[in-house]
Formats: structure tokens, sequence, C-alpha cells
């Protein structure tokens, strides 16, 4: 595996407990205000360009 692959890994995990940590906030309805829904389309995308590195570089 690339070093690339395995930065990819963890920051889409560090990402991942950015959302995880929206929805503790959020608890127990998960109910969002316009911010955090915003934060969470934002860090949901880094994610997803995660993602794709690790596509990149594992699966193609």
């Amino acid at each position: 595996m690339s070093k690339r692959a395995v930065d990819a890994v963890f920051q889409a995990l560090f990402l991942l407990s950015d959302v995880r940590f929206l929805l503790r906030e959020t608890a127990p309805g998960h109910d969002l205000d316009e911010g955090q829904k915003e934060r969470a389309a934002t860090t949901l995308e880094k994610v997803k360009r995660q993602i794709a590195i690790l596509e990149e570089e594992l699966v193609r």
C-alpha cells in the first residue's frame, strides 16, 4: 500500500470522527442547524476525496 493510500485512510477516519462529534453534539434528535449542515456537507465532501484517492491507489 502506498503512503498516499495510508494517508487517505487516516485522513478519512479523522474526518469521520468530526462527523461523529457533530452527531454527538446534536443527540438525541440529530436536528442540525444550517451551520452544522454546511459543516457536515463540507466534511463529507472531504471524505469523498479521500475515498477517491483510495480507489486510485488500491482499486484501479
